[in-house]
């Protein structure tokens, strides 16, 4: 495993290090070395040297306590991976946000959506608060199996119990499931409302991109979907710069889930905002 190997790597630099430590007094004492540099010497290393046994210690009780788990996660094997978390929340009733997570996501790798609202439904009688902390994951799983005005419904009763950045992403995903859905009325306002307020590049991006290639067109007031989404691409390309920008912030986020769903529509997005015939439309 790389996490084994991880481990391996560090214990060398560990025996390499109480080498020096400890063959240094006698060679800088054959160099003439002066007892206070001697004294500063040791004053720096040990205290370094204790704090790097214990993070092997602390690193090596976490591998082996989490041996399997790692292993699973390594080789991607997310039905067995589901199998033991399912062993951990269900049959033990641990429902820790990390495990509840992972379980979520892989039953959404493995497309088992209702699965996820299973897992959803126990959480929220055992531990309401880790279903508050992965609305995203839950409202993924109401997206991709096409439940679309459920997903806006999720959504839209998270908004409040949200902070921060992940706050914008449930509204930003509260309007795109109105959109998927048809609601374009619904959708319109949201999106006009995170390209001012947003302070996340891609969620003000993507919000301008379907403001002007697919709201403007069924919008009562088109020129100020259009008047927004510009006004908006031209902030995100002052903060991004250009498409490899761009590209490289939406891979940052690529291991959440919620990024991996709306993956084509960022890259869409993208090209949109860089690209010369910006201007060209794009159904969702």
């Amino acid at each position: 495993m790389k996490f084994k190997y991880l481990i391996i790597a560090f214990s060398i630099v560990i025996v390499v290090v109480v080498l020096i430590t400890s063959l240094a007094p006698a060679i800088f004492s054959m160099s003439g070395a002066s007892a206070h540099f001697m004294a500063n010497f040791q004053y720096i290393t040990l205290p370094l040297l204790s704090f790097m046994v214990l993070l092997l210690i602390f690193m090596s009780i976490f591998f082996f306590l989490n041996y399997r788990l790692l292993s699973l996660l390594e080789r991607e094997d997310w039905p067995a991976l589901a199998y033991y978390l399912e062993q951990k929340i269900f049959v033990k009733n641990r429902y820790k946000n990390r495990n509840v997570r992972l379980l979520a996501s892989s039953y959404l790798v493995i497309s088992d959506y209702q699965s996820v609202l299973k897992l959803e439904g126990k959480a929220a009688l055992a531990k309401p608060a880790v279903v508050v902390k992965n609305v995203l994951v839950f409202g993924a799983a109401r997206i991709l199996s096409g439940n679309h005005t459920e997903a806006a419904d999720f959504f839209r009763n998270h908004i409040e119990k949200t902070k921060g950045k992940e706050n914008q992403w449930v509204r930003w995903f509260h309007g795109f499931s109105y959109l998927l859905a048809g609601n374009f009325t619904s959708t319109e306002p949201i999106f006009l409302s995170l390209t001012v307020s947003s302070n996340d590049a891609l969620i003000t991006g993507l919000s301008a991109y379907f403001l002007n290639t697919s709201l403007a067109k069924y919008s009562l007031d088109s020129q100020k979907c259009i008047k927004s989404s510009e006004t908006a691409r031209e902030r995100v390309i002052r903060v991004i710069r250009n498409s490899d920008h761009w590209k490289k912030e939406s891979e940052r986020m690529g291991t959440e889930i919620h990024i991996a769903i709306i993956r084509k529509y960022i890259d869409a997005a993208g090209k949109w905002i860089f690209g010369d015939n910006h201007h060209e439309g794009n159904e969702a």
